[in-house]
């Protein structure tokens, strides 16, 4: 089922290694420090798709989800209230929304720790996957932002009118998620042993376990526990930063300059090791002759 909401984001891809690997990454309080879907109340309030009352009520959900509260029963009472609000939404003004805001909201708290991931496992030739709980939506344009190279997430039934229903169609939740990763191993090729997962939620564990490389970033109590039992790597993420603002090593350029300026600054290494070794050595002849 989940190879119809794996969708591919307008990136150019790499060539592949062989066998072909991906990194598949958890978005909210993994690549970016607040939820996703929450983070856009304010615009929706604006775009008057939602109440004063519901926003406050979705800051108040924010910062639960933020201390590290909102357990499995909490994310399910998250998800019903989620569904409710935004029954009757037009889906093509929900996107424009989201385009318009996107970069003023998103963009601040992007994790650098997890732009310079991404950026590590492009440079390795491996695919980058979000998975995540939010709607399609929201998160599609994030990973479009991000570089990703498919994103799998939640998906709202849309009516005849064009609107959201406030049924689920597809909820990329829990163990949901471990069977679009396996999904998408078998349809995409990947070698799971030898990809790599990042995720703060005890909820994906599953997601981790299917790997053959979990890391727990910035984890709520029970991933922590889990990791530390594990041994599986332990990652703290506490630099959002704008994308722009990133050191010029560090920026999030397209993929193919990306593979172009790693062969250049390799060029430039290159050059400036046989500048030194031919300034060493006319340096030792000089010393030669001179004595």
């Amino acid at each position: 089922m989940v190879g119809a909401y794996a969708r591919s984001v307008e990136n150019q891809p790499l060539p592949h290694s062989s066998p072909r690997t991906a990194a598949f990454f958890d978005l909210d309080k993994t690549v970016i420090a607040k939820s996703s879907t929450l983070t856009f109340s304010k615009s929706f309030y604006q775009g008057g798709l939602i109440n004063r009352r519901a926003v406050l009520r979705t800051a108040y959900t924010q910062f639960i989800f933020l201390a590290g509260g909102a357990d499995h029963d909490q994310m399910e009472r998250m998800r019903e209230y989620l569904s409710a609000l935004c029954k009757g939404w037009n889906v093509q003004q929900v996107r424009e929304i989201v385009a318009e805001a996107l970069h003023d909201l998103i963009d601040p708290i992007i994790y650098d720790e997890a732009a310079s991931l991404i950026e590590a496992h492009h440079t390795a030739g491996r695919d980058v996957v979000i998975v995540s709980t939010s709607g399609a939506e929201v998160v599609e344009p994030i990973g479009e932002m991000l570089g990703a190279d498919r994103v799998v997430a939640t998906r709202m039934v849309v009516g005849e009118d064009g609107c959201f229903t406030g049924e689920i169609e597809y909820y990329a939740y829990g163990p949901t998620k471990a069977e679009a990763v396996r999904e998408l191993a078998e349809s995409e090729g990947y070698d799971l042993a030898r990809c790599y997962a990042y995720s703060d939620s005890a909820t994906d564990i599953p997601m981790l376990e299917a790997v053959g490389h979990p890391h727990a970033v910035n984890p709520d109590r029970a991933l922590r526990r889990e990791a530390l039992a594990r041994e599986w790597p332990v990652l703290v993420f506490n630099r959002p930063v704008r994308l722009k603002q990133r050191l010029p090593g560090l920026s999030m350029p397209a993929r193919p300059a990306l593979v172009a300026a790693a062969a250049v600054g390799a060029a430039a290494a290159t050059a400036g090791l046989v500048w030194y070794a031919s300034r060493r050595r006319a340096g030792a002849l000089a010393a030669a002759a001179s004595s």
